[in-house]
């Protein structure tokens, strides 16, 4: 069968499928999937794939009626063998060609050379019924794969391109419709109730409700409020929304997204790897078999029959086609890919479904991953030597120069930010937190290692604060500390359960103290957990697990994880609707923030591997036992249509069906 290109392309090229049923895959550009027509479309193209195949069996069973109602009268001789050819070529045309292109382009023995040279050799011994059936089946079964491959990809496109073609910017107050590609930043979007948004941005109005399925595979409704970042493919709630452009069209989450899937089947698993290698190396072989079937009993066999000896060779040929693994292989994976994507989890290639699969242990960042990685103040302790007013009003004025979760919080607490203070000699120290000079005095905030760092005294023992500390420093003394909590996941204890279910061990790993990692711990079940580490530590604790020979996937949610990402087996990141940097880095990338989805991903890259091993399995076993009969002359031309289209057909279904499994 044909070698489907399995790949995605880029929706702004046309690309043209090499399938013997010489038609043009349907282009799905940006707005195809907005075609209210689409159904109706479908199910004219579908008639016309099928036309060459109806034509030719229609013809065929004609054919046969003659032979059976009018042996040796009429339908006989050049009349019958005229009738069958007509019945040959609306299939037969299109293999041809494509098997003349392939022997130009120096690849001789192809799927079309062999359905060739077996279709017309039955011709050449008078078994015209046959030599058309197997052309026919054969087209047929290809039209099935063209479909099943086709349906896989409009399904991921489908889910993610979501944008539509305009957008309402107000002008002058005045809803004015415009392409959604023309828009500029700092254009002001107007939403009605069950719009899409089609560009990322700013939300003016105070609050709105949006439906989120488009990024995360989940249809909840996500409340935002006035200043929140919303995304292209969000859906707006039951309210007019105005939102301020603030990112170009083709620099959306959405296109990145888009992009990362498109590209997703350009990374091949190693079994994909080895059925292509496989394939070329056992198609001549089978042909070279072949030909000794027929010639070599020559030597051996007294009342030898070249016909009947061309016919066992021809029914080798047709059976041993490797079409089932060089397609259902392939579309196994890219189900599986469809799969996950449906379920807000983006894989970057089927090599990481292949990778995940055989995670032994899953080491996870605690802030943002398994916490919500929302701060709030609990308390601030400032010594009586200091001002408190100032001193968080000189906090709050330093924290602006970070972007961690935790400045989001103090300016929570502290207020509005007094940019009339001078800061001088800014510096972010990485795993320790910020210094600056201010009033002609060094500022520290950060926790208690940047204390030690700078050799600053203090008279707490940090390890007795359960809640998250940030240690302040003045003029090289010791002014106090802000304790910040953050929320555990609602998932996060599911998590775990569900990793462990799958055999998989779980570590944590954190920059924040020791003690409240293991108080996170200890209430998710999590026996191994480390705290107190700089960037530099979770790397030497990962390379301390690969070290045992053991798969570690490692899930952070920011660019600060990027190292141990890019060390791990499978990196895993928590991108939600957050970090660009989370999905360019990782492997493996989970929209919504749910730790849940890990155990999921892993579950789906089992399940695909499982998929892909019952289809070699299957292909293997019938053609082998199928082989065996059509040498010795036990199979007729139909018992090999079976082992090639019939396995091939039975091995694209059982790849198809792991996108409506539940996971």
């Amino acid at each position: 069968m044909i070698h489907q290109d399995l790949e995605v392309k880029n929706t702004k090229n046309k690309t043209k499928p090499s399938c013997c049923c010489s038609h043009d895959e349907p282009v799905h550009s940006d707005n195809d999937v907005h075609d209210h027509g689409h159904e109706h479309g479908a199910e004219s193209s579908l008639f016309k794939l099928f036309l060459p195949s109806i034509i030719s069996l229609i013809i065929l069973l004609i054919g046969i009626g003659f032979d059976h109602y009018f042996p040796q009268n009429w339908f006989s001789g050049y009349v019958r063998i005229a009738w069958y050819a007509i019945a040959y070529l609306p299939v037969g045309l299109p293999v041809l060609k494509e098997a003349y292109e392939s022997i130009i382009k120096g690849d001789v023995f192809s799927e079309f050379f062999l359905m060739c040279i077996a279709t017309i050799g039955a011709f050449a011994i008078g078994e015209y019924p046959e030599g058309v059936a197997v052309m026919l089946f054969y087209t047929i079964g290809e039209t099935f794969q063209g479909m099943a491959v086709s349906k896989a990809k409009y399904n991921i496109k489908g889910l993610l391109d979501q944008r539509p073609d305009e957008v309402s910017i107000l002008e002058n107050n005045i809803a004015v419709k415009i392409k959604a590609k023309d828009a500029k930043i700092g254009d002001i979007i107007q939403l009605k109730a069950g719009e899409k948004l089609g560009l990322d941005g700013e939300l003016l109005s105070d609050s709105a409700s949006f439906n989120t399925a488009a990024l995360t595979g989940e249809s909840k409704p996500d409340t935002k409020k006035k200043g929140d970042t919303v995304l292209a493919g969000m859906i707006n709630g039951n309210t007019i929304a105005q939102v301020r452009v603030t990112t170009a069209y083709n620099d959306s989450k959405l296109s990145k997204i888009l992009e990362l899937v498109q590209n997703a089947t350009t990374k091949k698993a190693p079994a994909e790897l080895f059925i292509r290698k496989f394939a070329k190396i056992y198609t001549p072989i089978v042909v070279y078999l072949a030909i000794a079937i027929c010639l070599l009993p020559m030597l051996f066999v007294d009342n030898y029959v070249f016909s009947d000896w061309l016919y066992r060779a021809l029914v080798f040929l047709v059976i041993s086609c490797p079409c089932a693994l060089v397609i259902s292989i392939p579309l196994g994976y890219f189900g599986g890919i469809g799969a996950a994507s449906k379920n807000g989890i983006l894989f970057k290639g089927s090599n990481y479904l292949d990778s995940i699969s055989k995670i032994q242990n899953v080491v996870m960042d605690k802030t943002g991953t398994m916490t919500e990685g929302v701060f709030k103040v609990q308390e601030v302790i400032i010594k009586p030597d200091f001002d408190k007013e100032e001193i968080l009003k000189l906090v709050n004025v330093l924290e602006s120069h970070s972007t961690h979760p935790v400045a989001t919080a103090i300016h929570n607490y502290a207020g509005a930010i007094d940019f009339s203070i001078e800061l001088k000699n800014v510096e972010e120290i990485s795993g320790h937190g910020l210094k600056a000079e201010v009033k002609g005095k060094e500022l520290h905030v950060g926790n208690f290692k940047l204390l030690d760092k700078f050799n600053i005294p203090y008279d707490i023992d940090p390890n007795s604060v359960v809640y998250t500390t940030i240690a302040i420093a003045y003029d090289n003394k010791f002014a106090g500390y802000l304790t910040i909590a953050d929320e555990i996941k609602e998932d996060a204890p599911e998590t775990v359960s569900k990793l462990k279910a799958l055999g998989v061990k779980v570590t944590m790993l954190s920059g924040d103290k020791t003690n409240v990692v293991q108080f996170v711990a200890d209430k998710l079940g999590i026996t191994k957990a480390f705290g107190d580490l700089l960037p530099e530590d979770k790397v030497n604790k990962v390379n301390e697990i690969k070290a045992k020979n053991e798969t570690v996937a490692f899930v952070g949610d920011g660019v600060n994880d990027a190292p141990v990402i890019a060390l791990s087996t499978v990196g895993i990141a928590m991108g939600g609707l957050g970090s660009d940097a989370a999905i360019e880095t990782a492997d493996v990338v989970i929209q919504d923030d749910k730790p849940s989805k890990i155990a999921m991903a892993i579950n789906i890259g089992k399940q695909t591997k499982k998929i892909v091993w019952q289809n070699i399995g299957l292909a293997f076993v019938v053609k082998a036992f199928v082989l065996i009969l059509g040498a010795g002359g036990l199979a007729t031309m139909w018992e090999a249509v079976f082992a090639d289209v019939g396995v091939a057909l039975l091995a694209i279904l059982n790849a198809v069906r792991i996108q409506r499994m539940k996971f």
